[in-house]
Order: structure tokens, then C-alpha cells, then sequence
């Protein structure tokens, strides 16, 4: 990305300047909310951007998890909603549009609006899929200023005639790179396209690869670049460690791990959906508290996993990449990569769930032999040697698969997978034949009934 095509503001989170919220132009009103919060300094994303915001600038900006970035956009976007004239209780139209990937944190977003925007008349609400669409339709029907939405919901009830988009002023286009991940770049393109030419845009992406900058080439005009620590950099609150085992002890020295009782609570993440449900399974036969949240889960199972873990009723809280997009847990010390990431920088975003805002962290990894080259990865990008647990009972003494074997168990891989699916295939057509036979001889017996009963002499 050449330094033509944006303004730089390029600050370093640990040297940022110390400024007062006030030196920042934020309204007395919105003021008076970041103090109940307790809030006296911004963060550095919150530095940079506040400002460009309330100038009406269009903003990419690059911010690890934790940084503050949603009250970088959700600040100035209230200041500009609580001075518009144009806004009455009346006529209530949605002016702001805030697109993100997941229900958690759109319904994170919609509550630090609320929080922010308490002293305002500005209205909120968040629309996402999983749960019927009845509550959120009559929120809109009521009127509303800012929206929060995920993109399929958002579409869905735009296509039912429920809203439109020909009032926005405002668009924030929040963790484009998970969004992309995702598959929702078609989505995006279709709710840009019916966004006015003329608004204010804000993209926010946590790693900036070439597709997600030639995304935002296409949707802002003129942006200005606010960035704080480069992905590659873990905090340094965070004290990592990493133990080498075989994948068959996986599980084994989870157990190990959490015998310590200085671990009261832990996210765990995992590659995959089924991988969650399969150690949850293993961990509660062991006694041990655990939810897990992923995407086949419903929504109010998901919301009421996490709420039971903020409030301390469980001890460890599993969850794949894309649904713990949403999670923002204060104090929380401690995060378990179960399976390292093939993507170096999710390891970063993965333990920047610990160790926020100066708090202190630990980032406790554990590595299967195929894993090996992962960590490689994530140390090259990190610039930094992550210290090996040497002291544990399941050390590590499988080697690497070698090409043809990995060929080989890919093969094996796939053929139980089809064998799993077909026999869950043949057990729900089972279930459903019986289903039909027994409607068929209950038809069956209940027309028998009727023509006995017309065959009776009166």
C-alpha cells in the first residue's frame, strides 16, 4: 500500500501521547458517560481517529483486540448524531450502519452505544440471525438512529422492505478481515452498493492483507490511516508458554494443566466446531465446568455460555476463531490454544483475549508434531522465542508426518468422515420411515374406526 494512496498516522500503543478525553473535542454530554465508565485517558486508535472522525473523515484503521476500537468509532458517531438538527423523536431515521461478522459482537457494539450514548436522545438497535425477527422488526418500526447489524440479517429484512439504507451518513464497516474470512464479501458489496454515495465511511480490519486493502480502495474516499501496534506484536503483559506433546495427550495434559488452581478461568480455543463439542464432552466427564460456543450453537445458547462465564459459574469457556470474535471479557488472565493456528497472526488475536489494558496475561499453547511448523510461523512473525514447558508427564516424541503419510491420512480422514455422515444419513432416513409407518397405521386404524362406526345401527 503505497504512502500516496493514505494519510499516515502511524503511532506506537507503548509511546502514545497521554491526553485527556477532553482535549479531544468530545461533547460535555458523551464526557459525562466516559466517566461514569471510569474512563480518563483514550487508548491510542481512540487518539488518532476520534479526531479525524468528528472532521468527518473517512478512517482505515488497523487495531489488535483490546485497543479500544469501538469507542474510536462509536464516540464521534454519537457527538455527530446529538448535534444534528435534521433528528427529531418524530421522524427517527437510521443515519449510522455499523456491519460486523458475528451476533456477539454486534450486540457488544450496541451496548457500548447505549453506554456511551446514555445522556443523548440517540437511539440504538442490533439485528442479527439465529433468533426470530419479531422483536427486532417492532424495534425499527419504533425508530431507531444507529443500527447494528450482521450482514445476512441486515439483508434479509432490507430485502422484506422492513428498511432501507438511502439515509445513512455514517458506515462502519467493522472486522472486514473476518468478514472475509467468512465468505461475506458478496453481502458487503450488495449492502455498499445501496449505501448514498455520499456518507462517511469508517473500515476497521485487525490484520490488513492485499485483499482487505483493495476493499477498502473501493469503499472510502480520501481515508486517513490510524493504526496502533502492528499485528505482529503480542503485549508485553503477556507471559507466553508452550508445550510439545503428541496429538493422542492432547486431552491428557489439558487435565494437567488445569490441575493448577491458579487457573480459575480459561478460554480455550480450537480449530474447529467439532473439536470444541468433543473436548467440552471430555472435560465435563472430569467434573469440570465448561461451555462451548461456535457457530451450530443458537444464539441464546451462545449468550447464555458467555454471560455464565463473565459471571464466574464456569471454568472454561471453548470457542472457535469466529465466534469468539465477539468475547470481551475484562481481567481475563488466562487463554489455552488446544490447537495451534496455521495462521500466525490469530495467535496473536487469539491471547490478546488476556492481558488487557495493563493487565497481566498468560498464553498457554499446546503443540502436537504437525503443529511444528505452526509455531515456527508464529515466532518468525512475532519476533520472539516462546519458552517451552521441558517439565510435564507427555512430552512430545511422535515425529512429523512426512508427505506420503499425510497424503495417506488425509485419504483415511475423508473416507471415516463420508462413512460418519453416511451412517447419520441412513439413521435419520431410519427414524423417518418409522415416523411414516407409524402416521400410515395410525391413518390406517382411524379410518377402520370411522367406517365401523358408520356400519352401527342406530
Amino acid at each position: 500500500m503505497s504512502s500516496s494512496i493514505f494519510d499516515e498516522f502511524f503511532f506506537d500503543f507503548n509511546h502514545s501521547i497521554l491526553i485527556k478525553f477532553q482535549k479531544l473535542n468530545i461533547c460535555d454530554t458523551i464526557l459525562k458517560a466516559l466517566k461514569d465508565e471510569n474512563y480518563e485517558t483514550p487508548t491510542s486508535i481512540q487518539n488518532q481517529a476520534i479526531p479525524q472522525i468528528l472532521n468527518h473523515r473517512d478512517v482505515l484503521g488497523s487495531a489488535q483486540t483490546g485497543t479500544g476500537k469501538t469507542a474510536a468509532f462509536a464516540i464521534p458517531i454519537l457527538q455527530h448524531l446529538h448535534f444534528d438538527k435534521s433528528r427529531t423523536k418524530k421522524n427517527k431515521r437510521i443515519q449510522a450502519l455499523i456491519v460486523t461478522p458475528t451476533r456477539e459482537l454486534a450486540i457488544q457494539i450496541a451496548e457500548n452505544f447505549t453506554t456511551y450514548g446514555k445522556y443523548t436522545n440517540v437511539r440504538n438497535t442490533v439485528i442479527f440471525g439465529g433468533v426470530k425477527q419479531g422483536p427486532q422488526t417492532d424495534a425499527l418500526r419504533q425508530g431507531v438512529d444507529v443500527l447494528i447489524a450482521t450482514p445476512g440479517r441486515l439483508l434479509d429484512l432490507i430485502n422484506q422492505g422492513f428498511l432501507h439504507l438511502k439515509d445513512i451518513q455514517y458506515f462502519v464497516l467493522d472486522e472486514a478481515d473476518r468478514m472475509l474470512d467468512m465468505g461475506f464479501i458478496h453481502d458487503i458489496r450488495r449492502i455498499v452498493y445501496l449505501l448514498p454515495k455520499e456518507r462517511q465511511t469508517l473500515f476497521f480490519s485487525a490484520t490488513m492483507p492485499e485483499n482487505i486493502v483493495k476493499l477498502s480502495q473501493k469503499i472510502l474516499t480520501d481515508p486517513v490511516k490510524v493504526a496502533v501496534n502492528p499485528v505482529s506484536s503480542t503485549a508485553q503483559t503477556i507471559q507466553q508458554k508452550l508445550y510439545y506433546t503428541n496429538k493422542i495427550s492432547k486431552v491428557d495434559l489439558l487435565l494437567h494443566i488445569l490441575k493448577d488452581e491458579k487457573i480459575k478461568q480459561v478460554l480455550l480455543f480450537t480449530r474447529t466446531k467439532h473439536g470444541a463439542d468433543k473436548i467440552a464432552r471430555n472435560l465435563l466427564k472430569r467434573k469440570i465446568t465448561i461451555a462451548a460456543i461456535h457457530g451450530d450453537k443458537a444464539q441464546n445458547q451462545r449468550q447464555k455460555a458467555l454471560n455464565r462465564f463473565k459471571n464466574g459459574e464456569i471454568r472454561v469457556l471453548v470457542a472457535t476463531d469466529i465466534a469468539a470474535r465477539g468475547i470481551d471479557i475484562d481481567k481475563l488472565e488466562y487463554v489455552i490454544n488446544f490447537d495451534i493456528p496455521n495462521i500466525a497472526e490469530t495467535y496473536v488475536h487469539r491471547i490478546g483475549r488476556s492481558g488487557r489494558a495493563g493487565e497481566k496475561g498468560t498464553a498457554i499453547s499446546i503443540c502436537e508434531p504437525e503443529e511444528n511448523i505452526y509455531i515456527r510461523d508464529i515466532e518468525k512473525l512475532i519476533k520472539l522465542k516462546i519458552p517451552v514447558v521441558e517439565d510435564h508427564p507427555l512430552p512430545q516424541t511422535d515425529k512429523p508426518m512426512t508427505s506420503i503419510e499425510k497424503k495417506e491420512w488425509e485419504k483415511e480422514k475423508t473416507k471415516r468422515k463420508k462413512e460418519y455422515f453416511a451412517a447419520r444419513a441412513r439413521k435419520k432416513n431410519y427414524a423417518s420411515n418409522k415416523r411414516k409407518k407409524s402416521n400410515k397405521t395410525a391413518n390406517s386404524s382411524n379410518s377402520r374406526n370411522k367406517n365401523r362406526s358408520r356400519r352401527r345401527p342406530n
